[in-house]
């Protein structure tokens, strides 16, 4: 939020106090404490009847510097808190050098003089300032609301963007904009956002570096929309805590902050292969729902996770886990005819109990509802008629809550969609305590945790995967998300696509959206251009709301589109599954925006309408029905992959693509696998492999994971005299691939 009226004033009642004067510092072996009046003190009565602000400086991590300043410290914390990885709590290093107090770790330092007014420096290895909190750089605010904000103000260098906040569907460099942390159910097209990390990834002609503020609650960012040459971000708390993280690559910093918050679990192999649902409120049987898949069958459209939306319960009913018997009477049987057909079965949950439902008085009467402060359950008809929130703080509900859902798995359901989790109440208490406007955006966090954690245990580590909606940071340990309601047309097509690059640059491996859109019934123009799109992406389903999104339903030719990038993805499984392994284990998304591949390209940094999927492929949507599309090719020899077409860049091009294509490029020097296998996803991806080479791939090495992400196989390709490639297989025994020169 705003404080200040312009570069001079005050906002009419808001007072201000900002850390002036150093007046102590405490130094340890690996943290430093100073304490900073809110005035100059030129005589001891300027001591007396002010405030003195805390700040403590330590490290977690390598490369992760934390800063906690605080006011008054007897302020009750009742939680929740973000869960981090502290096992590295020394990895600082304190220095004196006279009146210079400074704390390195790993390749960060940051540098307060205490002779000089108060200023925290942050400085990379070569002792280049990477941003500060200098003048009014740490303060607090009061109003005559009596309201009470903790604040921090770093610099933005010359030329440095901003990135990140979550998934955010506004333009996707955040320089000007005002952006609060607060979980809302607002579709594709605000600024409201599902899923609000407060971590920003920030990016300028020296390197990268990353922000996390570490408060679960509201978090307020004005990113040089209030002091244009800072990021501000402030809590209504007595206490604001940061951590600045260390580059100098994005990648970098994205791995040490996923180190520290968590970072994806590998999602099934299984689960990358199409989704296709019911929709939302479309009326479905067993007759339908056989009736998609044959004709999916019928048509050669591999399928390979089928999903039961809403309806699948009664109504007025949601959530009781229970199939509506007078549409499905048997739903064993018929879970079990779908999976003797190869599918897995996913089914729309959401942590709502409506009061119709017989679970409403189990849980009402256990005390695993939310209440009020008087004691009442807390309830509305906003979605389900008088229904009641599970309390995921109370260990027992969390327990009861999975046994509704161990019946659904033990029937032979697979996965759940999480939906919802975004509008929770303030007015409540909550079993453990929590501070309710802390737990608004940390519930979903809970939710998704008890979900995934069932799943694991149920299912087994590397089975587990949701479809979930809303997070928050940390929640990307919980896979996989997607981009929420956004409409039928091109103008969201992009918006979700602007939220999905965002939330990859928020620690996020893994995202998918509704391909066709939501709301409405999408062009077929519109469906056949998001068909490509979405299987292109990390995860891949066909959603929508009160319409169909079977292929058919939008041409001939749609099905053609459908059937050819499915079988498209099928083989690139083995090129994908590599990336998926990456994102699990280093903290690196699976779809990458241009400058996470090409930090050192200043066209890259603002380009929000192509990505990378994994490290070679280039992908560039069509956005609209003639097929016309803009992209711009950084450096070096470019292939289509369907084509062979080569361009070289760095180059804008402007393309005309008809339905069965787009923009799809290989990186020079990349030697990608490409599986034989169409018709699945999760085959044996080392037999009968071919491994593309693009121009300029003369000693690559190549790793192909097995279905756990394992390494199945590496392939050394180098050239012979003759300049042809040679593979060379490993370990001995594994088949060797087929080479082909795009």
């Amino acid at each position: 939020m705003k404080f200040t009226d312009g570069f001079w004033l005050m906002r009419d009642g808001v007072e201000a106090s900002y850390a002036t004067e150093v007046r102590d510092v405490r130094a340890g072996a690996d943290s430093f404490t100073a304490y900073a009046s809110v005035k100059r003190v030129e005589r001891r009565g300027d001591t007396l009847n002010a405030p003195l602000l805390t700040t403590d400086c330590f490290s977690p991590a390598e490369g992760v510097i934390g800063v906690r300043t605080t006011h008054l410290a007897g302020t009750r914390r009742p939680g929740p808190e973000f869960a981090l990885d502290g096992a590295e709590a020394r990895a600082a290093r304190v220095r004196r050098d006279g009146a210079v107090v400074e704390l390195t770790s790993g390749s960060l330092s940051v540098r307060l003089d205490t002779a000089a007014p108060f200023a925290l420096s942050f400085r990379d290895a070569q002792g280049r300032e990477v941003t500060s909190a200098g003048r009014k750089g740490t303060a607090f605010f009061t109003g005559g609301d009596g309201a009470h904000h903790m604040a921090g103000r770093l610099t933005l260098g010359i030329g440095e963007q901003v990135y990140g906040l979550g998934e955010r569907f506004t333009p996707f460099v955040k320089n000007g904009q005002v952006v609060d942390m607060w979980q809302a159910d607002g579709g594709t097209s605000s600024e409201q956002a599902y899923k609000n990390v407060p971590f920003s990834l920030h990016l300028s002609p020296t390197g990268a570096y990353g922000v996390f503020v570490n408060h679960p609650g509201r978090v307020s960012y004005e990113i040089g929309s209030e002091a244009v040459g800072q990021m501000q971000f402030s809590v209504e708390d007595q206490t604001v805590e940061y951590y600045v993280i260390a580059g100098p690559t994005p990648k970098d910093v994205l791995r040490r902050y996923t180190g520290l918050t968590g970072r994806p679990a590998l999602p099934p192999a299984w689960s990358f292969g199409l989704w296709l649902t019911t929709s939302f409120t479309t009326r479905y049987d067993e007759e339908t729902v056989t009736s998609f898949v044959d004709g999916m069958a019928e048509r050669d459209i591999p399928l390979s996770v089928f999903h039961f939306d809403c309806f699948w319960m009664r109504e007025y009913q949601w959530s009781d886990f229970t199939w509506d018997p007078d549409v499905f009477p048997d739903p064993v049987g018929m879970l079990a005819r779908l999976k003797e057909r190869g599918l897995r079965i996913s089914v729309w949950i959401n942590p709502y109990i409506a009061q119709k439902s017989a679970l409403f008085q189990e849980a009402a009467a256990a005390g695993y509802l939310v209440k009020r402060a008087n004691g009442d359950i807390w309830q509305w008809d906003l979605w389900q008629a008088g229904m009641g929130l599970v309390d995921f703080t109370n260990p027992d509900a969390c327990a009861w809550f999975q046994t509704k859902l161990k019946v659904l798995l033990d029937q032979g359901v697979d996965c759940f969609k999480t939906d919802f989790g975004e509008r929770i109440p303030t007015d409540v208490v909550w079993h453990d305590g929590s501070d309710p406007a802390r737990m608004h955006n940390y519930y979903t966090h809970l939710y998704n945790q008890v979900v995934f954690e069932l799943l694991e245990k149920e299912r087994a580590v590397g089975e587990a995967v949701l479809f979930a909606r809303s997070a928050t940071a940390g929640g990307q340990q919980f896979p996989v998300h997607w981009g929420g309601d956004c409409w039928s047309s091109f103008g969201a097509m992009a918006e979700s696509l602007r939220g999905g690059l965002s939330l990859s640059l928020s620690g996020f491996g893994f995202w998918s959206h509704d391909i066709g859109g939501f709301e409405g019934t999408p062009d077929p123009a519109v469906f056949k251009r998001w068909l490509a799109f979405g299987l292109l992406s990390s995860h891949s389903r066909l959603h929508g709301s009160s319409s169909y999104r079977v292929p058919w339903e939008f041409g001939d030719e749609a099905v053609d589109v459908a059937r050819t990038f499915t079988k498209l993805k099928h083989r690139l499984m083995p090129y994908l599954y590599g990336a998926a392994a990456e994102a699990h284990g280093a903290g690196v998304p699976l779809m990458r925006p241009m400058i996470l591949e090409f930090p050192d390209d200043p066209t890259a940094r603002s380009l929000d309408r192509q990505y990378m999927l994994g490290p070679d492929l280039l992908v560039a949507p069509v956005f609209s029905a003639e097929g016309d599309v803009e992209f711009y090719l950084p450096a070096g020899t470019w292939t289509h992959l369907l084509t062979g077409e080569r361009v070289q860049g760095p180059a804008w091009r402007r393309e005309t693509h008809g339905y069965d294509s787009l923009p799809l490029y290989v990186r020079p020097g990349a030697a990608l696998p490409f599986g034989a296998d169409e018709q699945r996803p999760d085959g044996d991806w080392t037999t009968d492999l071919t491994l593309l080479l693009a121009p300029g791939a003369r000693d690559v090495t190549v790793t192909v994971p097995d279905l756990h992400g394992r390494r199945a196989a590496t392939y050394r390709v180098t050239r012979d005299a003759a300049g042809a490639a040679v593979a060379q297989p490993s370990p001995d025994g594994v088949p060797a691939p087929r080479i082909r020169e795009l």
